[in-house]
């Protein structure tokens, strides 16, 4: 099996006329490397339904199964106005291949789990505290999830509640070979590097620090993260860690979306 593995396609905001969609050079990639199925680790675009739309594009014409988890842009609705986020998350849990709490069994021994995740502010850093994290806004930037997300519960509970959505599922597969997948950080490792007096806010916006704890926990092989438009690998014990982002236009290194999504995409071959 040959695993294709990208996130933060953000398909509304990185399309030009003079290129190819980022799902159709996505699709050409996918015949390029043989691939047997695709996981996109959250944020397709702002709008739910835009998002959707695009999981059924690529699931129906690569042919393979599509896994997918939402990332905070995907619970967006900028264009259809819902404004209730669990009715966004419901619709995704409808698209055959989305993880959340729906492992996805590869095989005998290998097992897909995961969700989006959530933030609790552990990647911030400790010049501000939990009151000023709570604010979500640092001098003249807000961060967006505080105006489109609407979960009804804080950003603590949701963490609490994907995390234990996570481990339930990873005891239930416990001795198995895992592979899991958040849109959030999972590992300090991947945060914005210090100094920099932005980010030194804003990393408490990325993810746990407690993610890890359950990689060491349940053996977990191959943890899949996005959100924050870095490329990186790094080995945390046994676990192989990847984060993949394909990223804004502005990012890029290459011209056209199809070179830049062939540099992008991590193979995992199992």
């Amino acid at each position: 099996m040959n695993l294709g593995i990208i996130s933060d396609l953000h398909v509304d905001l990185n399309k030009q006329p003079q290129d190819l969609p980022v799902q159709e050079a996505l699709l050409e990639v996918v015949k390029e490397r043989e691939l047997t199925h695709l996981i996109v680790a959250g944020d397709i675009s702002n709008d739910s339904h835009l998002s959707l739309s695009v999981l059924h594009e690529l699931r129906e014409r690569s042919g393979i199964p599509v896994l997918f988890v939402p990332g905070n842009h995907d619970y967006w609705s900028k264009e259809n106005g819902i404004t209730d986020t669990w009715e966004i998350y419901k619709a995704y849990q409808s698209f055959p291949g989305c993880l959340s709490e729906q492992p996805y069994i590869l095989n005998d021994e290998w097992v897909v789990i995961g969700n989006t995740g959530w933030y609790d502010y552990t990647l911030g850093e400790p010049t501000y505290g939990s009151a000023d994290f709570e604010k979500m806004k640092f001098a003249d930037r807000t961060w967006q999830d505080s105006i489109y997300v609407h979960w009804g519960r804080s950003n603590s509970d949701m963490h609490r509640y994907f995390y234990e959505a996570m481990e339930r599922e990873l005891a239930e597969h416990q001795g198995k070979q895992i592979i899991l997948v958040t849109h959030m950080l999972g590992h300090p490792f991947f945060k914005v590097p210090m100094p920099h007096p932005r980010w030194e806010y804003f990393n408490a916006f990325l993810g746990s620090a407690e993610y890890a704890d359950l990689y060491v926990k349940y053996n977990v092989h191959y943890a899949v993260m996005g959100h924050v438009h870095y490329r990186k690998k790094h080995v945390h014990q046994n676990t192989e860690m990847v984060c993949a982002c394909l990223g804004y236009r502005q990012e890029w290194t290459q011209e056209v979306a199809l070179d830049e999504i062939r540099s992008c995409l991590q193979v995992i071959s199992l």
